[in-house]
């Protein structure tokens, strides 16, 4: 992990001090988006249309939920790993909560007892240990990230016993709820990832316009000053080049 992160591109002073986003992997990261294209308009886009038409929206959030409950132990360990006390407590709790009698996670006793909803990952991790996000790049079937990130999706994956259990691929349950998961977002959310993926004059521009900005964002809050939405602006269309000259 620490020799892929030392190993991590670095934007000379000008592009970091601008807006323009650090993407030397750019021709790369366009042939992975191709791919990931395609496949979504193959396989992902029909299965996640076809999931959340025949399943009834209680049983969906019911699988939504579960996968969320799975996911907080990471969180908690990296609120715990950030310095941050408070946050990994309310993971834990959530955990513990939704696990006894929100029936195994089905259900969310815990946001309504009150109890704030928290999602961190290992990617924020590095960040609050001062790691820069690095280049760019698109992963095959995840979709945008950056290097740092790219990590963090490596480490919170084979690090948690509930989604990567390699002696009995069977026992990977949390992989598999967060593919529901993941299907359920594609299925309720697919006119607007429709208009960003196939309306858009360039949809790999796009994608990492709202990525960078969003993942920035939700890194430094409302201090930041990286974070533009692009649909607070009525100008704004998602049909035009946000990069053409």
């Amino acid at each position: 992990m620490l020799v892929a992160l030392s190993a991590c591109a670095v934007p000379e002073p000008d592009v970091r001090s601008s807006d323009t986003p650090f993407d030397p992997f750019e021709a790369n990261n366009r042939n992975v988006h191709q791919f990931n294209l395609a496949v979504d308009r193959m396989l992902f886009r029909p299965a996640a249309k076809g999931y959340t038409n025949l399943v009834p929206d209680p049983i969906e959030d019911s699988f939504n939920n579960f996968a969320a409950n799975l996911s907080e132990p990471g969180d908690a360990a990296n609120f715990l790993f950030q310095g941050d006390l408070r946050q990994a407590g309310i993971s834990l709790g959530r955990f513990l909560m939704n696990s006894t009698i929100g029936f195994f996670g089905l259900a969310n006793p815990a946001s309504d007892f009150g109890i704030p909803e928290t999602e961190t990952d290992f990617g924020a991790t590095l960040a609050v240990w001062g790691f820069s996000e690095g280049a760019y790049i698109e992963l095959p079937f995840f979709g945008p990230s950056t290097q740092r990130d790219a990590v963090g999706v490596f480490v919170d994956f084979f690090t948690n016993p509930l989604t990567f259990a390699p002696q009995r691929p069977v026992d990977n349950i949390g992989f598999y709820a967060e593919g529901v998961e993941r299907l359920s977002a594609r299925g309720r959310f697919s006119d607007t990832i429709d208009s960003i993926l196939y309306e858009s004059a360039d949809s790999y521009a796009v994608s990492r316009l709202i990525f960078l900005q969003n993942r920035r964002f939700e890194l430094e809050g409302n201090s930041g000053d990286t974070y533009v939405d692009p649909y607070a602006n009525d100008s704004f269309d998602p049909y035009e080049d946000p990069y053409a000259e």
